[in-house]
């Protein structure tokens, strides 16, 4: 379980086991897009309506910017392991390579979780703004109802099945030609968004950003608890880092690829939810397809039918970014055994994981068909955050004691440290207590990553020096440090019944694992230790038969 690998066995040897290569093509400019278009559709159009009307209000764009600074740090975190280990498995690889495999199959199957439910409740989107595209202001219009079914399971969304299943056969295609058409759909997209922001700029009041009750109607903790959610729209970055095994020049693209595509989606964000709140006071925004009812209530009929056209096509290019990201996610745990190893094959002539491709598209598809998934964004917000604090963890730990040799111990505890006292500020601020606490176990955080840093740059720095050759993470440990500080912050802001989902995602994928993945992956390691001793034994004998007949 607690196996770990070196970069050049991912790179090589686990790499291999998928038969044939990913095909390099790609550069930083298709990342930049990948990234964008992964992002774009999911926030402005699913979370932002329900969160400015039950959590932050008129503030909802300082919910968007409080989430984007920790997806910001976590990108940072993401760069260099993609940099310094350019495979396709993301924080599965980080994570397997730093603290052991248990961990990385841990995050692996909380990405895919997050993906293919997430891609679902995009998917249903989909079908609510393309029917209002088409003049329909009922967004069910085109589901159809199925009695004695529970709710919120009984609207069977056939047109979201149907985009995801002929998504599903593009990305089977070209990974290439895939890129381009996400280019193409995210320079229209990107114009599409400058309209609604001008639109919303020019037919909106300042007034309604402080009317009826201000600009934060819920608090400081309203706009808090409304990050933690909207972190949802973050989905979709790391997107980029999975594609580091079809980038021409990983070094120099996957920097700019991820951390770019992360602050202008975050720009948009912020402008996008501003034009919403200064059409419509918050406490008249509507939960489902948020935009078109919004321009309807300002007398834009005919710009509602358009936005709905635009989100359409934005929701269609996060679809595409989206499961792009989640085959290779299951390729590379394919490669590793922790899933049938025939998930990871790659296929010879198209340089696509086709079985991975094919498999999670049925699986979001069947998800799409019958579920509301609003129930679960916590659920998903929960997952992305926690997998996110772990590769943060991970980073401090390689950097120092992996790459620069300090003390394990050291650093074990000072990641310790570091996540109990975002623990207990996180519960202080939760539970309303004094501020003293606050202020307390904030300047506890401060003052042990000063200490960790002091004792760090006196006994590692000139070694990291002469090994740090590529991208890395600027002011070390402060970025991960507050990254795992925000994260574990943002975590306890959401409710009692995500944690109990998720706690019971976590026994079912942990005794998946127990049962399955670790006796899997070490009757695999066993068989390739005997191959290599076999190869081993029949080049010995070759070489003493040669030097016989010599």
């Amino acid at each position: 379980m607690l196996a770990t690998w070196t970069p050049d066995q991912e790179f090589n040897q686990v790499r291999h086991r998928s038969g044939a290569d990913m095909k390099r093509k790609l550069n930083w400019y298709d990342l930049v897009a990948l990234g964008v278009g992964g992002m774009l559709g999911v926030g402005v159009f699913v979370t932002t309506g329900s969160v400015s009307l039950h959590h932050s209000g008129p503030s909802v764009f300082i919910s968007y910017i409080i989430a984007g600074i920790s997806a910001l740090l976590s990108s940072l975190c993401y760069t260099e392991f993609a940099v310094q280990v350019p495979v396709a498995g993301g924080a599965f690889s980080y994570l397997r390579l730093t603290f052991g495999e248990f961990f990385g199959y841990f995050a692996g199957a909380n990405i895919l979780m997050e993906y293919v439910f997430s891609n679902a409740a995009v998917a249903r989107s989909f079908t609510e703004y393309l029917s209002i595209a088409f003049g329909q202001n009922d967004p069910n219009v085109w589901r159809v109802e199925v009695h004695g079914l529970p709710k919120d399971y009984n609207m069977l969304d056939f047109p979201a099945v149907a985009v995801i299943l002929i998504l599903t056969l593009f990305l089977c295609h070209s990974t290439k030609e895939s890129s381009v058409l996400n280019l193409v759909m995210t320079v229209f997209h990107v114009i599409f968004f400058g309209f609604i922001i001008i639109a919303g700029y020019c037919n909106g009041s300042a007034k309604n950003l402080v009317n009826p009750k201000g600009i934060a109607p819920f608090g400081v903790r309203g706009v808090l608890d409304g990050a933690a959610i909207v972190y949802f729209s973050y989905i979709g970055y790391d997107s980029a880092s999975t594609m580091a095994e079809e980038v021409k020049d990983p070094f120099k693209s996957l920097p700019i690829g991820i951390v770019g595509s992360v602050l202008i989606t975050t720009l948009l964000y912020c402008l996008m939810s501003l034009s919403l709140c200064m059409m419509v006071p918050y406490n008249k925004i509507s939960e489902k397809a948020s935009f078109s009812i919004a321009f309807l209530k300002i007398g834009w009929s005919w710009a509602s039918n358009l936005v709905g056209a635009g989100a359409s096509l934005g929701i269609v290019a996060s679809l595409l970014v989206a499961m792009l990201g989640q085959a290779r996610y299951l390729c590379v745990i394919g490669r590793a055994r922790l899933v049938p190893s025939w998930l990871a094959k790659v296929h010879p002539s198209t340089g696509t994981p086709l079985n991975a491709t094919v498999f999670l598209g049925i699986c979001t598809a069947c998800i799409a068909l019958f579920t509301e998934l609003d129930i679960i964004i916590e659920l998903i917000s929960i997952g992305t955050l926690m997998v996110f604090y772990m590769v943060a963890n991970a980073l401090i730990y390689r950097r120092y004691v992996i790459t620069g040799h300090a003390p394990p111990s050291h650093t074990l505890l000072f990641l310790f440290l570091l996540s109990l006292s975002a623990l207990c500020f996180s519960i202080a601020w939760k539970f309303k207590q004094q501020w003293w606490g606050l202020v307390l176990f904030g300047g506890f955080m401060i003052a042990i990553t000063a200490f960790y840093h002091h004792v760090m740059l006196n006994t590692t720095i000139a070694q990291q020096q002469q090994q740090q050759q590529h991208w890395s993470v600027p002011f070390m440990p402060w970025p991960p440090s507050i990254s795992i500080f925000l994260n574990v912050f943002l975590i306890t802001t959401l409710k009692t019944l995500s944690f109990q989902r998720f706690a019971i995602w976590a026994c079912l994928i942990t005794i998946f694992y127990v049962l399955y993945g670790v006796h899997n992956t070490y009757e695999a390691e066993e068989i390739q230790m005997v191959g290599d001793q076999v190869n081993s034994s029949v080049h010995n004998l070759q070489t003493k038969v040669e030097i016989q007949v010599y």
